[in-house]
């Protein structure tokens, strides 16, 4: 199943997968550096869905805050 996500790097809240009615928005505590803040979103979003980390891709979206991702369920 694909998810438009928001993601949110950096903050204190994470990692948390809230839903709304555009989509999902993850929080993850890793900055947007070097890739930290998209494998702590494929981390969170897994725990969420309760799949493995493999289970869960990044389709469009690397370097921006809205993403298409692909959830193996």
């Amino acid at each position: 199943m694909q998810y438009t996500v928001r993601v949110k790097p950096g903050s204190r809240r994470g990692p948390l997968v809230e839903t709304t009615d555009d989509g999902l928005v993850v929080h993850v505590k890793e900055r947007a550096v070097d890739g930290a803040a998209n494998e702590g979103v494929v981390r969170a979003l897994a725990e969420h869905f309760g799949v493995p980390p493999r289970d869960v891709t990044i389709l469009r979206g690397h370097t921006a805050r809205i993403k298409r991702v692909e959830v193996d369920e």
